[in-house]
């Protein structure tokens, strides 16, 4: 198990580097003559994930027809990486100022990316011109921030509210002939999900 599956599965405060050290089969003095300390190891496990998302979408968008493509195979992508990532992990992950600043500084560049994105999907007619992206997005961010700092997901899983504010969402921008891409993938996806 890597540290980052650790980190995920269990919380971040929960594995000491004792414990990755173990998990590598290596000393703890290796892997303090590599990481200071478990932030410095945090903060790479975290740089080594975002780079594997933007491998993922890069790859997704090369072989991709239209925008929501994209949108739908990232969204079935955080779902998985959701069912093994506990709570706990986005919880302690505040507890480390400098790391979680790292994360909402990439967020806050990303919605650069999220709006050009966004404007594809205008052009090619899935996306409606009279949304104001910008708005829209801020919007879902936010909703996501909540979800993870409540108890919502106490009441709800936390699938069931990702799901919900991502559909609900991609149907609010979506023209006619995306909201019938959008509900074809939905109508799978749950077949899929229950099968």
């Amino acid at each position: 198990m890597t540290a980052m599956e650790a980190f995920s599965a269990n919380g971040i405060k929960c594995i000491t580097m004792d414990d990755v050290a173990a998990s590598l089969g290596i000393s703890k003095r290796t892997l303090y003559e590599v990481f200071s300390d478990k932030e410095s190891l945090l903060e790479a496990c975290v740089l080594k994930k975002q780079a594997e998302g933007d491998c993922y979408v890069e790859g997704v968008y090369a072989q991709s027809g239209n925008v929501l493509e994209v949108i739908l195979a990232v969204f079935q992508r955080h779902i998985e990486i959701f069912h093994k990532t506990n709570k706990r992990f986005f919880e302690d992950m505040k507890k480390y100022p400098k790391i979680y600043a790292m994360v909402k500084n990439r967020h806050d560049n990303d919605s650069e990316k999220v709006l050009s994105f966004f404007k594809s999907g205008v052009e090619q007619g899935i996306f409606r011109d009279d949304v104001n992206f910008g708005i829209v997005n801020l919007l879902v961010r936010s909703q996501f921030d909540v979800l993870l700092d409540t108890d919502i997901c106490n009441e709800y899983p936390f699938i069931e509210v990702y799901e919900s504010i991502m559909f609900t969402y991609l149907r609010g921008i979506s023209t006619e002939k995306g909201a019938k891409m959008l509900e074809g993938f939905i109508q799978e996806y749950r077949k899929s999900r229950i099968g």
